[in-house]
């Protein structure tokens, strides 16, 4: 990571940073991604790539003929970014986050304090393939480890969609083995996933998916009205009803988001706060 200190401009930091995220997890970088992400002409982006290589992330970058475009250098290191998978998919979700952009600026800010969660290791290299194949509707022929089966197998996926459930990231993508679309753990992949033919699997077909689902909170009905009263305007309840639009597939992650657990209603109402009102419309979508 860069040195807080060091005196860059807002906009040439954001640039770099950019240069760093798209070559380290795509594996290839061209003027192009700074053309159409800034505005900026070509000689302009051609002089802030140059710049990056030779002045902030020195010998990171090396041109290559066949991709038409950079690519790391197998000594790449991070000098304005974290290295992290969390930078790149949340910038692929264009939500990334302005704390960890500007985080090396001096704004004039309050006293703040972020509680950050560590960050599960994911390999550039399961990435790079995996979103390589999302995008041209291709199988994939990985290997993954799981809790419940920590040994190596064999899975050929077809992956459609990388989600970030709050807490880990996962590839929702069509499994060949168990014949239906089911969710990845990106930190648990192993090796270098093999990017084979087109699938005839995607994202139309992915039932949960394509569901919307209205998940409906309210206040523990154990508590008072008044503790109630507290409850709905922490949430922002309308008539003491909390409306979370998602998808089929998603439900059962929202309400660990909120702590939400269907199966146990927790012995003190103060702890448990808020519970589903709609349980009927939802519990097709809940794991078991």
């Amino acid at each position: 990571m860069m040195n807080k200190e060091w005196p860059l401009r807002w906009d040439l930091l954001l640039r770099y940073r950019l240069i760093e995220i798209i070559v380290f997890w795509e594996g290839r970088l061209t003027t192009n991604h700074l053309i159409d992400t800034f505005g900026i002409g070509r000689q302009q982006a051609s002089k802030d790539i140059n710049n990056y290589n030779n002045k902030v992330g020195v010998g990171n970058l090396v041109y290559d003929k066949f991709l038409k475009g950079y690519k790391p250098t197998p000594h790449f290191e991070p000098a304005v970014t974290s290295g992290t998978a969390d930078e790149y998919l949340h910038l692929l979700n264009r939500n990334n986050d302005l704390s960890q952009t500007f985080d090396t600026l001096p704004l004039a800010t309050g006293n703040t304090e972020i509680l950050h969660v560590p960050v599960r290791n994911i390999d550039p290299s399961i990435i790079r393939a995996i979103v390589t194949a999302a995008r041209q509707q291709k199988r994939l022929d990985v290997d993954y480890v799981s809790v419940n089966n920590p040994n190596r197998e064999g899975r050929v996926i077809a992956p459609h969609t990388i989600v970030h459930t709050g807490l880990r990231w996962h590839v929702r993508a069509w499994c060949e083995k168990n014949q239906d679309y089911r969710d990845f753990v990106l930190s648990r992949f192993r090796g270098v996933p093999d990017i084979m033919d087109l699938s005839e699997h995607n994202i139309d077909d992915d039932n949960s998916w394509n569901t919307p689902v209205t998940i409906k909170l309210k206040p523990d009905t154990r508590l008072s009205r008044e503790q109630k009263a507290v409850i709905a305007r922490d949430y922002g309840m309308t008539n003491g009803v909390l409306k979370i639009a998602t998808r089929g597939s998603l439900v059962q992650y929202a309400l660990q988001q909120l702590h939400v657990d269907d199966k146990l209603l927790q012995g003190k109402p103060s702890a448990q706060q808020i519970i589903i009102s709609n349980y009927s419309d939802i519990q097709t979508w809940l794991f078991r």
